[in-house]
């Protein structure tokens, strides 16, 4: 579909939503870092089917805001989201995978997602923001709803995403309640201290980001990780050669992240009348960026279709570009590197339990599978690799 698009209607209007979609690789480069002219904030009128409650969460997240509001908001949330404090955590995701796949060891066969990639980013976020781990379930639940919300901005709201919002509300404003009060060695207590020209993240700053970090931090990491493993099952010979090399293991996500972007696609709003290609994008128009287009567009890469571990250079923009390149990038990058290294050390050669169809996750805008069921091959070997 992407490439029938970029060939005969890379501007398209679809007049049922009332929505533009963009879908050459410059034109979605343009649409997401052009923000004088493409807006990332969201206004009841380009979304009134949007509940109060999504429409507050919008209007005051990092991703959808423009400047002045996002440079204040970026720098004050980078004092305390810093590269030092994302490695200080390195030898925490070792743990926590090491101890999932200690739950795989004597299985016969095992998910990768429910078993690995869902639960390392959840445990993870649980842990930078100081939760404790009888929430993390709360987590998955809410990030859930949230991503599927974002779907629905098309076409409205769910019941389901509007009490995810006001429970994940309510329930942050009491950890930043205690942390004011008690601030301990978290993410939420950094944030609530991070402090520019003697300014502050207000109360609905820092659930905002709580709420960006719930979902880029989870459900995205979780499809790096399980769309990395699925793309090197469909290429047995780029397995068994990372396999004999896990050294390549940071390229084979880089192509991961431009071959099956676990983000397909981002939300703009025309600022004036724009001219792309010929076609004229009407002031205050909403516009889908296609993320995931762009990264197979062959002007911009050779043999897009193909994945090619040693594709250099990858000027994918799977994590955005501009103002608002995504702020976890080194985490995510970082919790898939460890995840599928000591996947592949401990845990020789799997395979997939059969070729049925896998069934997708929920909604357009992040891309991966709800399961990825794997059996065990040669598993005698894999258990002395574990123990010895």
């Amino acid at each position: 579909m992407y490439k029938m698009m970029r060939e005969t209607q890379p501007v398209q209007f679809l007049e049922p939503y009332n929505i533009w979609s963009v879908f050459r690789y410059d034109d979605v480069k343009t649409v997401l870092s052009d923000h004088t002219r493409f807006s990332s904030q969201y206004v009841e009128k380009n979304l009134p089917q949007a509940s109060a409650s999504m429409q507050t969460r919008m209007n005051s997240s990092l991703i959808t805001s423009d400047p002045p509001r996002h440079t204040k908001l970026r720098s004050l949330v980078s004092r305390a989201f810093t590269p030092r404090a994302i490695e200080a955590f390195e030898p925490l995701i070792h743990d926590i995978t090491n101890e999932l796949l200690d739950r795989i060891a004597y299985k016969e066969d095992f998910d990768l997602v429910q078993d690995l990639s869902y639960p390392l980013p959840v445990i993870v976020i649980a842990e930078m923001l100081g939760i404790p781990s009888g929430d993390r379930e709360q987590f998955k639940y809410w990030s859930d709803e949230v991503v599927a919300s974002a779907d629905q901005a098309i076409g409205g709201t769910s019941a389901d995403s509007t009490k995810a919002h006001q429970e994940m509300n309510e329930y942050f404003r009491k950890i930043i309640t205690k942390r004011r009060e008690d601030p301990q060695g978290d993410l939420i207590s950094a944030l609530i201290q991070a402090e520019e020209d003697h300014q502050h993240l207000s109360e609905e700053d820092v659930l905002s980001f709580c709420w960006l970090l719930l979902v880029a931090g989870n459900e995205t990491t979780t499809n790096l990780i399980s769309n990395t493993v699925l793309t090197l099952l469909e290429q047995p010979d780029e397995l068994e050669r990372l396999r004999n090399n896990l050294d390549l293991i940071p390229s084979a996500i880089e192509e991961t992240l431009r071959y099956r972007s676990p983000v397909q696609a981002m939300f703009r709003f025309a600022k004036q009348d724009i001219e792309i290609r010929g076609t004229t994008i009407p002031e205050g128009s909403r516009i889908i960026a296609w993320i995931g287009s762009a990264n197979r567009d062959p002007d911009k890469f050779a043999n897009p279709e193909q994945f090619d571990m040693n594709r250099y250079p990858n000027p994918h923009i799977a994590f955005g570009h501009g103002i608002h390149y995504c702020l976890g990038a080194p985490l995510a990058r970082m919790e898939a590197k460890i995840a599928l290294s000591l996947l592949l050390s401990r845990i020789s050669h799997f395979e997939r339990i059969d070729n049925e169809p896998l069934e997708m996750a929920r909604g357009f805008i992040v891309h991966g599978v709800k399961n990825l069921p794997l059996k065990i091959v040669g598993r005698e070997n894999n258990r002395k690799k574990l123990y010895g």
